[in-house]
């Protein structure tokens, strides 16, 4: 995942972690801290010997914290395959050119609504695939005909792959 703090990017893999103790690789070093929760949103982690405590909020934003300490307010955001999902989903339900229809996702074809020869009004449901324990729904950015259907329902499908051209 990535963790965003402030204007910083860090590539971070959780090693280790069982409930007192964490094992990180951030930007490729490891980081060993032991930790614990000592109050509603307070934690305390001892680093090479040096006690830090953090104080961390929720911003109403999923996976968007501030993090308090003695001296510091950093904004953080967690960046990890489910936020990018939902992103790239938000951002390509359509290409660009809005004539197909993929998944920014590997997923399973749930549901196609629509058949060859349909004509579809903007907004209407086109095809329902399931990712990331998520279903969801793909629909015409504009008005058009479905010029083919690429998938069937039921077929494991990868990222990007285009499933519907509409005319």
């Amino acid at each position: 995942m990535e963790i965003h703090l402030n204007d910083r990017i860090a590539q971070v893999n959780i090693l280790d972690f069982d409930g007192t103790y964490l094992k990180a690789e951030v930007d490729g070093k490891i980081y060993d801290l032991d930790y614990a929760r000592i109050g509603e949103g307070t934690y305390s982690f001892i680093f090479e010997g040096k006690a830090i405590e953090l104080e961390i909020s929720k911003t109403g934003k999923p996976k968007v914290f501030e993090i308090f300490n003695s001296c510091h307010i950093f904004r953080t955001e967690v960046v990890d395959a489910e936020a990018r999902y939902q992103k790239n989903r938000s951002q390509s339900d359509v290409d660009s050119d809005e004539t197909t229809i993929s998944s920014p996702m590997p997923g399973k074809v749930v549901k196609i609504p629509v058949k060859e020869g349909d004509e579809v009004k903007a907004g209407q449901i086109l095809v329902i695939v399931s990712a990331m324990k998520m279903e969801s729904e793909y629909k015409a950015k504009k008005d058009g005909v479905v010029k083919e259907i690429l998938v069937s329902e039921d077929d494991t499908i990868d990222g990007d792959q285009v499933l519907i051209v509409l005319d």
